[in-house]
């Protein structure tokens, strides 16, 4: 910010000026506004760059004609200039929400000022003229800013009924802007949830996957929780909050979690997995007498089969549902120095190799999200680490594409006709090379195929 309040313009990429000043040259006014205008003043880098101009969409399409028409009844098109998308909106009011999330109508305005009244919160209602860089923040978005303040504009209650993602980025704000949440904005959200309640799954996914960049994502599952959100979207988790765990946790099953998505990796899809890794633990727990202490035998079976759903739900794609579920299902591990090279490989082969470094990941979290001494436990995962690192070096079969044969091997040694019993067969000699990798030769290979076939008949 320069001393007389506007800003710099030397970060605004030049094609988002050169597109401003093709309006200017048609007679028409632009301004950067949202996000970028937001991280502009954080003295973050902004990814997206969206501009608001007085030309109405007939006008925008002639002044642009390759422009793709993305929104044009909303008065939005999209310039295509560098490989960049740039979208350009022609200033507006909204008229009523009828389904929680777009306006029935749009009313096209000239005032900034108007455009900027009808966003959602009011650090994402500043504008910037691109002509000297002043500063147009009718809702004093920069003092918000200033104070670590998120805070609808106008009405909450307004603003959370027209549109029913807006309670959703209001939690995700306070994670990746590290904002507060202004008290009376948070009051809003119980009281509309019920606009909530329209947002597609998709979008709640979308949310939910930003949130997950952020530096500390449990800020906005805490808004969730408290606000109701998260009984809509997946109350499965607040099936932990206030559960006890046993003496090893400093964390209820809730705080556990969040303690463990925070301390992940910051892959987003890994911290869903993170999120989820205990949501098993509520429907397993158990009193031991023996220990006397809390139990939570099999919470990873029982958690992945709870994982699973709710990630098909959340509309997650076949390949991150699946990365979800392993995850969730794997996530304990009990390696000890009496692991045979055998036992690795079948931890390998039962895991996924490919899920490795996930795990890795995911179990150094978990336990340093425990909150009590858990060195030893980071200690015993070096230890597991360097023994799978030393076990894969060696080359040992961990999947049938390793095995010395294949299934038309099999068809043409046993005359077998193809079908189920050719995957069977491979199954059984890969189970028998994961324990002894010499066995792994083509004619040793055939010999207990042989002898396979001879059993099943």
């Amino acid at each position: 910010m320069e001393p007389d309040g506007r800003v710099d313009l030397a970060g605004v990429p030049g094609d988002v000026l050169a597109l401003c000043e093709r309006l200017r040259s048609q007679g028409k006014r632009a301004w950067i506004v949202g996000g970028c205008v937001r991280d502009m003043l954080l003295g973050r880098a902004a990814s997206d760059w969206d501009v608001a101009t007085d030309a109405r969409p007939p006008e925008l399409l002639k002044i642009f004609p390759r422009a793709i028409p993305t929104g044009i009844d909303h008065g939005t098109v999209t310039v295509v200039k560098g490989g960049a998308h740039y979208e350009v909106t022609t200033l507006r009011g909204e008229g009523t929400y009828t389904d929680g999330r777009r306006p029935d109508w749009v009313a096209f305005v000239d005032d900034i000022t108007a455009d900027l009244a009808r966003r959602d919160f009011t650090v994402n209602a500043v504008a910037v003229d691109p002509l000297d860089g002043k500063v147009i923040d009718p809702f004093d978005g920069r003092g918000d800013l200033a104070r670590g303040l998120l805070r609808a504009v106008g009405d909450p209650l307004q603003r959370f009924s027209e549109d029913g993602l807006r309670v959703l980025r209001a939690a995700r704000f306070v994670a990746t802007l590290e904002l507060t949440l202004d008290p009376s904005t948070e009051a809003a959200i119980a009281p509309t949830i019920g606009t909530y309640r329209k947002v597609a799954h998709e979008r709640v996914r979308d949310e939910w996957l930003k949130t997950m960049k952020a530096r500390t994502p449990s800020r906005a599952f805490e808004v969730m929780r408290r606000t109701g959100i998260l009984e809509v979207t997946c109350p499965e988790l607040l099936e932990g909050a206030g559960m006890e765990q046993n003496k090893w946790h400093a964390y209820d099953v809730w705080r556990h979690g969040m303690e463990c998505m925070d301390a992940c990796a910051p892959d987003p899809v890994l911290r869903v997995a993170a999120l989820l890794h205990d949501v098993g633990k509520p429907r397993t727990r158990a009193w031991s007498d023996k220990t006397q202490d809390w139990t939570f035998y099999e919470h990873e079976r029982v958690g992945a089969e709870i994982a699973a759903p709710i990630a098909a739900r959340l509309r997650f794609s076949n390949e991150e549902r699946e990365r979800i579920v392993a995850l969730v299902r794997f996530h304990l591990v009990h390696y000890s120095d009496g692991w045979t090279d055998a036992a690795v490989r079948r931890w390998i082969r039962r895991v996924g190799k490919e899920r490795l470094e996930d795990l890795y990941l995911l179990n150094a979290a978990d336990v340093t999200a425990k909150g009590r001494d858990f060195q030893p436990d980071l200690d015993t995962l070096a230890l597991l680490k360097a023994h799978v690192a030393r076990v894969l070096a060696e080359g040992a079969a961990l999947s049938t594409r390793d095995l010395k044969i294949n299934g038309r091997d099999l068809m043409k040694e046993l005359a077998l006709e193809p079908g189920r019993i050719l995957g069977e067969i491979l199954e059984a000699l890969l189970d028998a090379v994961v324990g002894d990798p010499a066995l792994n030769e083509r004619e040793a290979l055939l010999a207990r195929a042989r002898e396979y076939v001879a059993k099943s008949r």
